[in-house]
């Protein structure tokens, strides 16, 4: 089955939220969700907020489900994505924690290489 990790908007007019929700990519946008693994919240005051579940989503990662623009920017900035990389390159081995993955915004690429040399 063809997967996908997108976001599923909720809230009212002005005020959206969302929920990460991984979704058979056949399926229409308001459709039947496999699992919810977190949400984000961009109008909340002084930052946005995103809350994700890191180990469901790193086994769907690890499954293949394909995450949208929006959420692979968001899984970056938590550093998600350095540690699926990082799993990758060292074979499917948990080889880094998430929280030991810090990674710079301007430079995304120099902190894999750095996450994947520890």
């Amino acid at each position: 089955m063809a997967t996908v990790i997108r976001m599923k908007r909720g809230g009212r007019t002005h005020a959206p939220y969302y929920r990460v929700v991984v979704i058979d990519s056949r399926s229409r946008v308001r459709g039947r969700e496999l699992d919810a693994i977190g949400f984000y919240h961009p109008c909340a005051r002084p930052l946005p907020l995103a809350e994700v579940d890191t180990e469901k989503a790193l086994s769907w990662l690890a499954l293949g489900a394909r995450p949208s623009d929006t959420v692979k920017n968001v899984f970056t900035q938590k550093g998600i994505m350095a540690a699926h990389v990082a799993r990758k390159l060292a074979g499917g081995a948990p080889a880094v924690e998430v929280s030991s993955v810090e990674v710079p915004t301007s430079e995304p690429a120099q902190a894999v290489s750095a996450a994947v040399e520890e």
